[in-house]
């Protein structure tokens, strides 16, 4: 038996009220007042598809912390690097950069089940161990577009094998149709998107009612025995289309998130699909299509194991973990869609020497610290003597990685002068649940809502920009834990 093995997901704790951007442009686009309900999930300013995709990952993974994976897919299509395996990063996040294969697929919108089905066709049922697939995407549109109302940022994550199903493959089905009803250029930073009404009419519903009767033959598998339809799309009434041309009952449609989340690109299908495995039964028939230059349709069957195994957090869990942002410059800043004076004390040379990053990468990309073997001291960084006073042993540490590890504020500070662009920058301090501690800059911290003995998570984001280069570097920070989100 092949098919899902975990599951997780994603979703930025930022959320930007759809009000909120069509006050700001409904004087250029008063069309924008008819979408301004709900909210829509946002990046912070140090998060992109590859910190998302690390924490959709965690959250998938659990305590196992990938023991026994042999490969990391990544799609996306708003990857950070377009010549550096951004799943190479992801892997040493997690601490696996060892003897795996990784691999990227992008340049449509169908990359998320395209890597999700490579990776099903890649389980040898003869040898052991998972394969981990992540689809995370943080789409741009311009100013007063549609797409900002429309987008939202998020990642999903599963683990696919033959040992411990949660949701058997059944079929799946691919068709490749050189359909454009959007595209980016080379060197662009937008979409540029084509007439509704012919995405609609030629393109989803000509292409995935006909994908979706293929697989469902295939699987064997009739309409009416479908419990689950996921066919994602941003124009009105068209999953309900779908569902008919193909007789599945439109009330058996996943959620689209649309009024929380908004549209998260090629990981909206497997994004919807992580949230329905939250709640479903064994014997569930799930479908999931998704369009882009044709379509992928896979069909699954949840299995007696689907209550053995659930995520940290889940979607919903990240659905919960929300705050409200109502400033649409803030979003603008953190997306470059405006020019900012940033001040004197932004202009620093970021170059990051590769030597050090590669000859450090457990430590940089993988918070992985040291712990004595003669007196179990932990520490970070690692170093060839023990800080312990008492011990004071040299080369007696093994690494240790505190990634996971909790850890709670010991001291902090808010520094209105040190540039961050999203000021004050919070840091601290912090004191890890059995021993270790180091200086750690802090994301997602509320102003005034920081406090000594607070709970941090540590969560892998952007350290900072070197855009004369564009090379971005990331480390690991201290998210503080709120006893209650703002509603």
């Amino acid at each position: 038996m092949i098919g899902l093995t975990g599951f997780g997901g994603y979703i930025p704790r930022l959320r930007l009220a759809r009000q909120a951007i069509a006050e700001a442009n409904g004087w250029i686009q008063p069309g924008l007042r008819g979408l301004a309900r709900g909210e829509r999930s946002i990046c912070n300013w140090d998060e992109d598809s590859v910190t998302m995709a690390v924490e959709a990952a965690r959250d998938c993974l659990g305590e196992d912390g990938g023991a026994g994976l042999r490969a990391i897919y990544l799609g996306s299509t708003t990857l950070p690097f377009q010549d550096r395996q951004n799943a190479g990063i992801v892997a040493a996040a997690l601490n696996l950069d060892g003897d795996l294969s990784t691999m990227d697929v992008t340049s449509s919108q169908r990359a998320g089940t395209t890597a999700l089905a490579a990776a099903l066709d890649a389980v040898d049922e003869s040898e052991p161990g998972h394969i981990l697939v992540l689809a995370s995407d943080a789409r741009r549109a311009r100013a007063a577009a549609q797409q900002e109302m429309i987008f939202g940022d998020g990642a999903a994550a599963f683990t696919v094998g033959h040992d411990g199903v949660l949701a058997e493959l059944l079929a799946r089905h691919s068709v490749a149709v050189d359909f454009v009803d959007h595209y980016r250029g080379e060197n662009r930073p937008y979409d540029y998107t084509w007439e509704e009404r012919w995405i609609r009419d030629e393109g989803f519903l000509k292409i995935m009612p006909k994908a979706v009767t293929q697989a469902l033959d295939k699987a064997g598998v009739a309409p009416a025995e479908v419990d689950l339809l996921i066919a994602p799309s941003s124009l009105r009434g068209v999953p309900a289309k779908i569902a008919k041309a193909v007789d599945i009952d439109p009330a058996r449609l996943g959620d689209d998130l649309q009024g929380a989340v908004g549209q998260t690109g090629c990981a909206h299908p497997l994004v919807m699909l992580s949230h329905a495995l939250e709640d479903g039964a064994p014997g569930q028939v799930m479908v999931v299509a998704s369009f882009g230059q044709g379509c992928d349709v896979l069909v699954f069957r949840a299995t007696e194991a689907i209550g053995d195994r659930r995520p940290a957090l889940g979607i919903s869990g990240h659905l919960a973990r929300r705050r409200g942002e109502t400033n649409y410059n803030k979003f603008m800043a953190f997306n470059d869609l405006v020019v900012q004076e940033k001040g004197m004390r932004a202009e620093l040379d970021n170059q990051t020497a590769l030597t050090q990053l590669y000859r450090r990468r457990d430590m940089l990309l993988g918070l992985v610290g040291g712990e004595c073997q003669v007196c179990g001291t932990r520490q970070f960084p690692r170093s060839r003597v023990c800080v312990n006073p008492n011990c004071n042993a040299t080369n007696t540490q093994q690494p240790f990685p505190f990634s996971g590890i909790p850890a709670s504020i010991m001291t902090w500070s808010a520094d209105h002068l040190t540039y961050c662009p999203d000021p004050p920058l919070h840091y601290g301090m912090i004191q890890f649940e059995g021993g270790g501690r180091f200086l750690a800059n802090f994301t997602d911290a509320d102003v005034g809502k920081v406090g000594v003995g607070q709970t941090v998570r540590m969560m892998f984001r952007v350290k900072d920009f070197d855009n004369q280069r564009g090379f971005r570097r990331y480390f690991w920070k201290a998210a503080p834990q709120q006893t209650s989100e703002e509603a």
